[in-house]
């Protein structure tokens, strides 16, 4: 019996659907030292809302080639805007702050506690108890903020302090949102759902940043315009639609351990590209939050 089980459990996942998570944790992992290089040509809100509301605008022509309706029902409009808020707004706006005070590395760790934050706040709101493994987990993401905090000092932790408080938001923020889709599920087709929630989210980030912030696009290098083409097209459009193809393909919790990937390759590519430190307590930060990672979606 237990044999059967396994063996359809391996029948789906298929090599298609690894290809497409592979594609996806590549796209979002490059992200990260792709988003910190910009934020030394443009400020954070523009940045983000902007490449945003373009990303969401690609992602609803591809819904309508793809046969896909863009109408969303009266009734679907309160728990759209809502999760737009949490998901989109709070993570493109607080990771884009938080990363002026991160490294790329340490952003990318933090924001990946999500599951684990998912994994407790199931407790009040789907009424699903934390058992032994979500609070291990909970407890190994403390460790990974530690380390984070400790690895260059009790000055080096305070100058970063309003970065982390930031990115944990924004790690909260997308947790309660995927919490509540559970809750209130969101009966919309993924690209378009996608598209809604990207542009909703992203449009006021986009138009307080154009109010606050002051970007000169002229003097954007070549580079600069080649990495925002990146962050536009890769990030929203490619590594989007490569996640949902996947999520068609690979059992849902093959497809979340996956996307544990996706810091390891930021961490890495943000060393290489930005030079910035792997010592000690980067590794050590990287082992206890995947390690916490993966107790969350196993539990």
């Amino acid at each position: 019996m237990a044999d059967s089980k396994s063996a359809t459990a391996r029948a789906h996942i298929t090599p298609a659907g690894l290809m497409f998570l592979a594609i996806t944790s590549v796209g979002w992992g490059f992200n990260w030292p792709v988003t910190k290089y910009l934020l030394s040509e443009l400020p954070p809100l523009i940045m983000r809302g902007s490449t945003g509301v373009i990303g969401a605008s690609l992602l609803a022509l591809l819904a309508i080639f793809s046969g896909q309706s863009l109408r969303v029902p009266r009734e679907l409009w309160p728990r759209l805007v809502l999760a737009a808020f949490l998901n989109v707004t709070c993570w493109m706006a607080l990771m884009g702050l938080a990363l002026l005070w991160l490294p790329a590395s340490e952003a990318a760790l933090i924001a990946y506690t999500m599951p684990i934050w998912a994994s407790i706040l199931a407790w009040p709101i789907l009424g699903e108890r934390p058992n032994l493994l979500r609070v291990i987990s909970l407890v190994m993401a403390f460790a990974g903020l530690a380390a984070i905090m400790g690895g260059n000092g009790f000055a080096a932790s305070a100058a970063k302090m309003p970065g982390i408080i930031m990115a944990l938001g924004g790690a909260l923020g997308f947790a309660l949102g995927t919490v509540l889709a559970k809750k209130l599920p969101l009966d919309l087709p993924p690209l378009s759902a996608a598209a809604w929630q990207i542009g909703i989210g992203c449009l006021p980030v986009a138009m307080v940043g154009l109010l606050v912030e002051k970007a000169d696009v002229a003097a954007l290098s070549n580079l600069g315009w080649i990495l925002l083409v990146y962050a536009t097209v890769i990030q929203f459009c490619v590594a989007y639609v490569s996640w949902f193809a996947a999520l068609a393909r690979l059992p849902a919790s093959v497809a979340a351990i996956g996307t544990m990937a996706v810091p390891v390759i930021g961490v890495a590519a943000s060393a290489v590209a930005l030079h910035e430190p792997l010592g000690v307590g980067q590794i050590a930060a990287l082992i206890f939050t995947l390690a916490g990672v993966a107790l969350a979606t196993r539990s």
